[in-house]
């Protein structure tokens, strides 16, 4: 290997071509470094002047290519055994040797790269430049995922010099245009297919063109129509399909008429990629964490038929059972004489007599109540509530409250039949009285 090539100091040997060897070299001058390419001179006349011309060709159109997505070229020489180009040197990989390693890249990276190199192809349109060989090989992949086009060796310059020899294949027959295949004139439209047949083997893994010599790859390319990306690799959506299907049309009216439409429908298919991508890949940096959750206690029921309505308010009754069960009366209601009255009107006479007759002897009871004693809670609260005032007397026809009443109604009897003898024993006193005086 060689150890200097003009001012440069080669480092190492990065691949080598038809035309020449690349080497990564030094700009020692401005401590750079580069990527040059050379073209061996030990060739017959006619081949010299051939290649020649070719690579003066690449080094005039790569001049006037200024583009993030192209490589950029910096300087030109020439020495005895050959010329050269130095020019950007890029790390990273072809995009030939990720499609060979087996390993498919995602559609969105995929569509990623192909926009990219769509961009730079579209600028070179613009200075009516045509590359004519757009391979996955002429396509860096950079760390980061920045595309760079490679070799404009073989691109159509507007009023170009160079005269190709008849029968020479110029191109790879794998990506060619059906036009490039039977000879036709050429415009940017060839690009486009070359394109479209390099997305669809990024998709896939698979080359749509192939055969077992170039005449075979040639036919497949005017006659044949492949199978959609999808059926190779079914994460590749419809319409990569259908921006696959038009790229390699084999008329050109019905292929894209420019490569900045076939860049614009790869963002739009990459803009709904990322819509329909699940909530949980976008991630906010932002976004507080999330408050773990609380399992919910299970609903207590409270019996509310023995549990005092002042406090029971809240939790009384679930509303289903308020709206199934009838309503009932509290044992606790804070009047004895309402409770009686609301009994004997709602017939619930039976459910209340031990309630009832147990107030009746609390009542009549003035001693002392032990605490243990199933009186002393109702006996403290009739005492407060009673104190006051005197027990009224309550008369009450229904025959639940005949024994009660019966007992009731015998005092009251036996009263006014002594009141009755009194005042009649008053009388016969006063009688004999009245006759002893007269």
């Amino acid at each position: 290997m060689i150890s200097t090539l003009g001012r440069y100091k080669i480092i190492s040997e990065i691949g080598q071509g038809a035309m020449g060897v690349v080497y990564k070299a030094v700009d020692p001058i401005i401590d750079r470094t580069v990527a040059i390419k050379t073209i061996n001179l030990n060739l017959s006349k006619q081949e010299l002047e051939e290649y020649e011309a070719r690579f003066q060709q690449e080094i005039k159109a790569a001049g006037r290519l200024n583009h993030p997505n192209i490589v950029t070229i910096y300087d030109v020489g020439k020495t005895e055994q050959c010329a050269y180009m130095a020019m950007e040197y890029l790390e990273g990989q072809e995009l030939k040797d990720i499609i060979a390693s087996g390993k498919l890249l995602a559609p969105h990276q995929v569509v990623d790269i192909i926009a990219m190199v769509a961009d730079g192809l579209w600028f070179a349109h613009e200075q009516d430049i045509v590359h004519r060989d757009v391979k996955p090989s002429n396509i860096m992949v950079l760390k980061g995922g920045i595309a760079k086009i490679t070799d404009f060796g073989i691109a159509r310059l507007p009023n170009s010099a160079v005269k190709t020899m008849t029968g020479l294949i110029l191109g790879s027959p794998r990506y060619m245009s059906p036009e490039q295949v039977i000879g036709k004139t050429i415009d940017a439209r060839s690009d486009i297919f070359s394109l479209g047949v390099v997305l669809y083997e990024a998709l896939t893994g698979t080359a749509p063109f192939d055969g077992d010599n170039v005449n075979a790859i040639m036919y497949a390319t005017v006659n044949t129509t492949p199978a959609p990306p999808s059926a190779h690799n079914r994460h590749v959506p419809a319409m990569l399909d259908l921006i696959v299907a038009k790229a390699m049309a084999k008329l050109l009216e019905d292929r894209y008429q420019s490569i900045k439409e076939l860049a614009e429908d790869l963002r739009e298919v990459r803009r709904q990629m990322d819509s329909q991508r699940p909530a949980a890949a976008l991630k906010a940096s932002t976004a507080p964490p999330a408050a773990p959750s609380r399992p919910t206690p299970p609903a207590k029921l409270i019996d509310t038929a023995t549990y005092p309505l002042g406090a029971a308010d809240a939790n009384a009754r679930v509303k289903d059972e308020e709206t199934s069960r009838p309503l009932s009366i509290s044992k606790t209601f804070d009047s004895f004489d309402a409770t009686l009255r609301l009994a004997a009107a709602t017939d619930q006479t039976e459910d209340f007599r031990d309630y009832i007759t147990a107030t009746q002897k609390m009542r009549a009871y003035r001693g002392k109540i032990e605490p243990g004693s199933p009186l002393a809670p109702a006996a403290a609260d009739a005492a407060a509530e009673e104190a006051p005032r005197e027990a009224p007397r309550v008369v009450f026809d229904n025959p639940a409250f005949g024994e009660a009443g019966a007992g009731e109604a015998s005092s009251a009897s036996s009263l006014v039949a002594i009141g009755a003898i009194v005042i009649l024993l008053i009388a016969a006193v006063a009688l004999l009285v009245a006759l002893v005086i007269k």
